[in-house]
């Protein structure tokens, strides 16, 4: 896909990419496509990128250990 949002997704939950690409699919012709075109749009904004995950998993693994 354009951005990421499903294999990022996919990551943050653990999961297979594929799976959350064939759910997107799915959802998105039983919706219509401009639903969940929107829906790619907004999370696309919204997501953080990777880096900044990984910052926020290391400050809570730190904070952990305290």
């Amino acid at each position: 896909m354009l951005g990421g949002i499903c294999a990022g997704l996919a990551e943050y939950l653990e999961v297979d990419s594929t799976l959350i690409r064939l759910i997107f699919v799915a959802v998105g012709l039983l919706t219509a496509i401009f639903p969940m075109l929107l829906f790619y749009v907004i999370a696309w904004i919204i997501i953080p990128v990777r880096e900044e995950i990984e910052q926020i998993r290391k400050q809570q693994k730190s904070n952990n250990k305290k």
